[in-house]
């Protein structure tokens, strides 16, 4: 997994009637409230001899996720794409950034052999990551992360947020024209709330670069166009916040969501369109998170609510349609549970 885009192929049982409200996303329909959770509904074909699913004009289903940092693709959606990756949806994750510049969150492996080396045990621990959520490919934009305005990465030429905006661009559109994606996740502009320039970049290349890779005559050296039909972002909505915060009070302990409350939360936390339910694959964004060992304290807060727990209290992951060329088929102020919702295929189509 070394720069410019190369390839890795790839306890607490028991209802508490004081949770009911997490029993379906804001504004399901009554169907959607009412149905099997665990039924996906997919439509497969054959490819090969592999059951996947496929779009209207039979091409196999792809989501395609793009990230600042290793870590970032553990604590922003790998619920769904753990989910995604068994339903047999092609999964494809870029990474822009090595993760040089953040700090070693875990004391036990605060080491100076570890910071000696970080670049490459941060790798490690996105490929174990990567492994352990499904993805089927995983992508390095090749940039050096930006880190903290004003700091020593800040400056350096080779960084995210320093590189020519079009050569970034380009870079990821070269990613979409070969991995063909229907979907693509990436970041809402959230300059208020968290506004480390690589997360920043990654919103300023995102949208460019959907808009052109299904164009021929933008970057007609990056391959054949591909036009992908749909543009989210990821987040945490208001009300999982809340539900976390919730059950830390209700459990006698301090919850590290307190400060959060203090601030002003993005604007798009309260109008998500999509509600994902990721309860039986919890245990697989656990493990992602736990492999990236530096950044990811066992004891920390991330880990303190047993997955079991957040299956009661919230177990989806939101997220925010932002671009879209298909009708997902849902009626205004509903909520989409499906991302590929308008690009699944309706009748099963054998290939060969």
């Amino acid at each position: 997994m070394s720069g410019g885009g190369e390839e890795r192929e790839a306890g607490d049982g028991g209802r508490d009637p004081e949770r009911e409200h997490a029993s379906h996303p804001p504004h399901c329909t009554d169907a959607l409230r009412h149905a099997d959770r665990h039924a996906t509904g997919q439509q497969v074909g054959i490819v090969g001899v592999v059951a996947v699913p496929l779009d209207h004009t039979g091409a196999p289903l792809c989501l395609l996720t793009v990230h600042a940092h290793p870590d970032d693709e553990s604590s922003k959606g790998a619920g769904a794409v753990a989910r995604y990756s068994d339903e047999g949806v092609h999964t494809v994750l870029v990474c822009c950034t090595g993760g040089e510049a953040g700090d070693i969150l875990n004391p036990a492996v605060d080491t100076p052999e570890v910071r000696a080396d970080l670049y490459a045990v941060r790798m490690r621990e996105l490929q174990n990551a990567a492994d352990a959520i499904g993805y089927s490919a995983v992508h390095l934009l090749g940039y050096h992360d930006s880190g903290m305005p004003d700091s020593d990465d800040n400056a350096r030429p080779d960084n995210f947020a320093n590189a020519p905006l079009d050569e970034a661009i380009e870079r990821l559109v070269r990613i979409i024209r070969a991995e063909r994606p229907q979907v693509i996740i990436t970041y809402a502009e959230d300059r208020k709330w968290y506004p480390h320039p690589d997360h920043i970049r990654v919103h300023e290349i995102s949208l460019p670069a959907f808009d052109a890779a299904g164009d021929p005559a933008r970057y007609p050296d990056s391959g054949p166009p591909w036009t992908p039909s749909k543009l989210y972002y990821t987040g945490f909505s208001r009300r999982r916040i809340e539900a976390m915060h919730e059950e830390f009070l209700r459990r006698g302990e301090e919850s590290p969501y307190a400060g959060w409350f203090e601030r002003e939360l993005p604007e798009h936390a309260e109008r998500y369109s999509t509600f994902i339910d990721v309860g039986d694959w919890l245990h697989r964004r656990r493990a992602a998170l736990l492999a990236h060992r530096t950044q990811v304290d066992p004891e920390g807060h991330w880990m303190r609510l047993p997955d079991s727990v957040m299956r009661e209290i919230y177990p989806w992951e939101e997220f925010l349609l932002a671009e879209s060329r298909v009708d997902n088929g849902v009626a205004d102020g509903d909520t989409e549970d499906d991302l590929f919702a308008g690009v699944r295929a309706d009748v099963l189509e054998p290939r060969a």
